[in-house]
């Protein structure tokens, strides 16, 4: 008699792998300022350590997309957690190994982004290759434990430096470590299948040729830029519109909108059942062009941060949501089509911080006239989400006419 297979053990795992993905991506940019004073390091170089985060995602996306099939998803999984451990690990000791500082620092970045892309591929479609009975609640729900790492690693880090000093960051970097360490054995031993069920997965020529492909990766420009609009320029906000200082600022600003935003995926996770998730995510397209046009527009600063919480709500069911839209309706798009959209939503979360950005500078260093053009990507979402929903109202009318 074979054992039944466990795969609350595999969600759990993916749990904690979004949890090192919140770890590696909201630690460093707590330790900026320090980074500046103790290595003597130009803001501007500094400036150059998200990028460099990102960018190597968008690096490790592309590759995934033509090795992770030959190479097997419990290696590669497996592998983004020993990075990612690996990264922290030596963001303690690297910097202090080099003459120049910011290369070390540069150095430990690349190795815990290589995991972070890693976990930004593989655990979604391990997720949705598990037999769960309503996999769009399921992945929400995934989705949310990113909010909580990054709530955590904000609150908890702050905690840490207020009480044990800022100068004892690097054991604190250590500590994060623990995280994707115990959860290499997770991964190690959790049931693992593959998302086309084991059918050779689609290579990305193949899905260069459907239509539908061209409006997922949309979707997914679109999710990624609606959150990241605000959510990267959370804190600035906050402090500029409140004049807050930089630790209330990031309380205020990104701990709110990780919280909501975590709050609207918990909630489609427990009662997705009883959702209509076209209609959810439309009505959250809808709430996040209102919340960014409160944010621009309002002539109350507190308005306009309650648009910046808001925001965060709205945007919760995007990422998620796209992949549990489109998944389905490409089911041999195997790691190609994951790595993809994982690639889609990094450009968006790029391109979304840059517009609102540049265009905050053109108008004079006016954040909310940034932001206020940050309310295209929401626009753009919905006419996606529209066609897409009338293409297969006229897929399934063909189909009952034959």
């Amino acid at each position: 008699m074979t054992k039944e297979k466990n795969y609350n053990k595999t969600l759990i795992a993916c749990y904690m792998g979004f949890i090192t993905q919140a770890i590696a991506a909201n630690f460093s940019p707590l330790l900026f300022l320090t980074f500046h004073k103790t290595y003597n390091i130009a803001l501007g170089k500094i400036a150059l350590i998200p990028a460099v985060f990102f960018m190597t995602q968008l690096i490790v996306d592309i590759i995934c997309a033509q090795v992770v099939d030959k190479i097997g998803y419990r290696k590669c999984v497996v592998a983004s957690e020993v990075s990612s451990a690996a990264g922290l690990v030596m963001l303690a000791f690297l910097p202090d190994l080099f003459r120049n500082s910011f290369i070390g620092i540069i150095i430990c970045v690349v190795v815990y982004a290589i995991g972070s892309g890693l976990i930004e591929v593989l655990v979604s479609p391990i997720v949705e290759a598990c037999p769960f009975e309503h996999k769009e609640a399921a992945m929400s729900l995934l989705h949310s434990f990113y909010c909580w790492g990054s709530v955590s690693v904000i609150v908890l880090s702050t905690l840490f430096f207020k009480f044990a000093g800022i100068h004892n960051w690097k054991l604190l970097a250590c500590l994060w470590a623990i995280v994707p360490l115990i959860n290499i054995f997770n991964f190690a031993t959790c049931p693992i299948e593959h998302p086309t069920g084991g059918e050779k997965g689609m290579k990305i020529t193949e899905l260069f040729r459907l239509p539908l492909f061209y409006l997922a990766v949309i979707l997914m420009v679109c999710a990624g830029a609606s959150e990241l609009s605000m959510a990267q320029w959370a804190s600035a906000f906050a402090e500029s519109a409140l004049g807050l200082s930089k630790t209330a600022g990031d309380l205020a600003g990104p701990c709110l909108f990780a919280i909501t935003m975590g709050t609207a995926r918990a909630i489609y996770g427990k009662f997705g059942d009883r959702i209509n998730l076209m209609h959810f995510m439309i009505a959250s397209g809808l709430l996040c062009l209102i919340s960014y046009l409160l944010a621009s527009m309002s002539p109350n600063s507190l308005m306009s941060l309650l648009g910046c919480v808001i925001c965060g709500f709205s945007v919760g069911i995007m990422w998620p949501g796209t992949i549990s839209v489109c998944a389905p309706k490409i089911p041999r798009g195997g790691t190609a089509f994951f790595a993809m959209l994982a690639m889609a939503g990094d450009l968006g979360g790029s391109a979304g911080p840059a517009l609102v950005g540049n265009i905050s500078q053109a108008a004079g260093d006016n954040l909310q006239r940034g932001l206020m053009a940050g309310g295209i990507f929401p626009v753009v979402m919905i006419a996606t989400l529209l066609l897409l929903g009338f293409i297969s109202k006229k897929k399934i009318t063909t189909k009952s006419k034959k």
